[in-house]
């Protein structure tokens, strides 16, 4: 319970504030007596009501923070030696909710503070790490000095100099980061999921822990073997931080269920294990099968096709719910230039709108930027969800449409199957194609971990792993792959267009 007033003897709402200001004050160098103060731990209807406090593991981080603060002695006027402070751990031990509670803490003992949070992808920001900071912030005894919303956190009596904010990652982003400073109070940035933030943003960040007394806290899985990330905690700037690693195992916060079929699975010493719930580095050089760095090369890429090259698409049927049914396009080393059409589980419920979308796909004209025009070629869909849909295709006279089996055999005896095997072929693409700079395609690219089974072949994460460990389904990444299921031969030179037609489906992007 929080009790900081006497509550017999009355006291004016003034005299409220002023012993609510002075008490917060106590927990300067004290971030675990703040966290224990703040929040209603235990008291009924705050979500709270079964919760003691934080976890051993984040006890402990608290606790070293507030040593290394007095250790420091930051006076308010001369700079100090930034704290540095990483955690690389498995998956679900609480890490958004420790960054919430850093975050309430330096914003409400420190007046001036300036802050930075970030994540390794959009989706992950918003609905995870910063939702969490919102969602504690709601609770906290301060509450009722900031104005937080989905894009920013500040102080109601200093909003221009004492606040908060999110800020995607994407490199072109980095002036996001640069030029902050709070002379006489903390300049922090908080990195969740940090082995995917790119190395330009930290070197960014660094510029802004030169003056009064600045924090950084980076918190992730260690999916690379390689990058900031991995140097703080495991490689050769570990002098510089305090770093740990933790055993998602030690935590009482982790689903133990989920862990055990994890490891009965893959295997303790599998590489997906060591990540995902050891906390420690893969022993490939990294578990995520394609990197963030060649993603982000592909939107950047200019290329060029050949007038006959085929126009391919690829379907991927959702079963309904938050995955989408996706249908995406490639003209040999060109991803970029025929927009997706997309359409939402709910909606795609009803098959025969997404026969008449598909339909429409097949049947129109494609515009490519240089004027030419272009029919959809081929198009191979997944048969999990997209099998009567095909027939219904065929049935009405498309002949070019074809069914492929995730799970079915793969071509090449290097693949465990043939998801995999589109995969490969997709990865060993994207180092010479071009791809738009859809948030949603880029996640899905990038979210799927891989291993090699006990044939040594490669084996794609599944979607229903990646659902369990707090991933979207990857609608997109899988829409593309399907363009590489087999190889297209070359068609009829593609047409001038006498006019411009809008790309068929966009109707649907909606959803």
């Amino acid at each position: 319970m929080r009790t900081i007033i006497d509550p017999v003897a009355p006291i004016e709402p003034t005299d409220i504030e002023a012993e609510l200001t002075d008490a917060v004050a106590e927990y300067y160098a004290n971030p675990l007596g703040f966290v224990m103060f703040a929040y209603p731990w235990g008291e009924p209807g705050t979500g709270l009501e079964h919760a003691e406090g934080p976890d051993t593991w984040q006890r402990e981080f608290l606790i070293e923070l507030g040593e290394q603060v007095r250790q420091r002695r930051f006076n308010g006027v001369d700079p100090v030696a930034p704290i540095r402070m990483a955690v690389a751990s498995g998956h679900g031990i609480g890490k958004s909710a420790l960054s919430a509670w850093l975050t309430d803490w330096i914003m409400s003992t420190r007046p001036g503070a300036v802050g930075t949070v970030t994540a390794n992808t959009f989706p992950q920001l918003q609905t995870k790490t910063w939702a969490r900071i919102q969602e504690w912030t709601a609770r906290c005894i301060t509450a009722g000095w900031f104005e937080i919303s989905g894009s920013r956190m500040k102080a109601k009596e200093a909003p221009e100099s004492w606040h908060c904010a999110p800020q995607t990652c994407r490199e072109e982003n980095s002036e996001g980061f640069a030029g902050q400073h709070a002379a006489t109070s903390t300049s922090f940035y908080i990195f969740d999921e940090a082995s995917a933030v790119p190395d330009a943003i930290w070197e960014v960040a660094e510029g802004g822990l030169t003056d009064g007394e600045p924090m950084v806290f980076v918190f992730g899985n260690p999916t690379r073997q390689r990058g900031r990330f991995y140097k703080a905690v495991f490689g050769s700037d570990q002098h510089l931080w305090s770093h740990r690693s933790i055993d998602s195992r030690t935590s009482k916060l982790t689903n133990k269920a989920i862990i055990q079929e994890w490891i009965d699975h893959y295997g303790e010493d599998s590489d997906f294990c060591r990540v995902r719930i050891l906390g420690l580095p893969p022993t490939a050089s990294e578990l995520q099968y394609i990197d963030s760095e060649r993603v982000l090369a592909a939107q950047k890429r200019e290329v060029e096709t050949l007038q006959d090259e085929p126009l391919v698409a690829g379907f991927d049927a959702s079963g309904g719910g938050e995955a989408w049914n996706v249908c995406r396009f490639r003209c040999g080393l060109d991803a970029r230039s025929i927009p997706a059409v997309k359409m939402t589980g709910q909606k795609g419920r009803d098959r025969s709108l997404l026969v008449a979308m598909l339909a429409e796909v097949l049947d129109g004209w494609h515009i490519f930027p240089d004027g030419r025009r272009r029919k959809v070629a081929a198009l191979f869909a997944d048969a999990a969800f997209g099998s009567p849909i095909v027939e219904r295709l065929r049935s009405m006279g498309h002949r070019n449409v074809h069914e492929v089996s995730f799970g079915s055999a793969s071509p090449d005896n290097h693949d465990a199957n043939y998801r995999a095997y589109m995969w490969r072929g997709m990865k060993e693409w994207l180092p010479r194609g071009a791809i738009d700079s859809d948030q949603k395609l880029e996640i899905g690219l990038t979210a799927p971990g891989y291993h090699l089974n006990r044939k040594d072949q490669l084996t794609l994460e599944s979607k229903q792993d990646m659902v369990k460990r707090g991933e979207a389904s990857p609608d997109d990444g899988d829409a593309l792959a399907l363009t590489f299921a087999q190889k297209v031969a070359p068609g009829p030179k593609a047409e001038l267009a006498e006019e411009i037609y809008s790309s068929p489906g966009e109707g649907w992007m909606a959803g």
